[in-house]
């Protein structure tokens, strides 16, 4: 990444402007305006069309991630985990790289910019490379089912992207597949995250068990509808948790 250099120095010539802009001028401690229009760019090294580029996406990455992750009211460390799986597995980042990403992140996660604004600006710069586009969208379902759960108010920002970036449904549920399994379904039929422990599981299956059992339920003297409902539901709990014990070899 020789244009990093370029930008940490503050030796640029050019104009990124706009939400990432802001961001990037703040993190950066430079701002990234038409303030450079004047200067005599035989003084300064300007960044090659493709480096504005390069630059362009890095801080749209880690600024959709600050936002996204902060979505659901809290950052938990195995979404972390998986932020800087992308910086050293995807980007091959260097560490001084991945210093400046982790201070994009955390200029974005504060500031008063949307996502929303910063998947427009993306999508502007991107929209007719869809590969690129794909491959965003790929990054935000990766690191928000690190957790083991992919939240409403997550799905929420990640499906909106999507839009934006003129995806159909059904191609957003294609790439949505290759990191929900079905076996997620069933962690979800439990009310269980796939990383909590196999005693948390064992405990929540047996407290469903006792809640949906027929016995249980019979006892209540609830209407016949509901306990048509109460038997279905207590054998997806059953099945849901042999499906968990064999991906787990409990």
């Amino acid at each position: 990444m020789g244009w990093l250099g370029k930008v940490v120095g503050g030796t640029i010539g050019f104009a990124l402007g706009g939400p990432l802009g802001a961001i990037a001028g703040a993190a950066f401690g430079h701002a990234f305006d038409q303030s450079h229009v004047n200067h005599d760019y035989r003084e300064v090294d300007r960044l090659s069309s493709n480096e504005e580029t390069q630059l362009t996406f890095f801080v749209a990455a880690f600024s959709m991630l600050a936002k996204l992750t902060k979505a659901d009211g809290h950052i938990t460390k195995e979404e972390i985990d998986s932020i800087e799986n992308f910086m050293v597995y995807d980007l091959n980042l260097s560490p001084e790289s991945r210093r400046v990403a982790v201070n994009i992140f955390q200029t974005a996660t504060d500031s008063r910019e949307s996502f929303q604004d910063f998947a427009a600006q993306f999508y502007n710069q991107f929209r007719f490379q869809p590969q690129i586009l794909e491959f965003m969208i790929d990054i935000l379902l990766r690191v928000s089912l690190a957790d083991g759960a992919l939240s409403e108010n997550e799905e929420k920002l990640i499906f909106a992207a999507a839009r934006m970036f003129t995806f159909s449904d059904q191609e957003y549920r294609k790439i949505k597949s290759r990191h929900v399994k079905e076996v997620v379904k069933f962690y979800a039929v439990l009310g269980c995250k796939s990383n909590d422990s196999d005693d948390q599981i064992k405990k929540q299956y047996r407290k469903l068990v006792m809640e949906y059992h027929p016995d249980t339920i019979a006892s209540k003297g609830l209407p016949e509808e509901f306990t048509k409902f109460a038997e279905d539901k207590f054998r997806e709990i059953h099945e849901a948790y042999e499906a968990i014990k064999k991906e787990r070899g409990i």
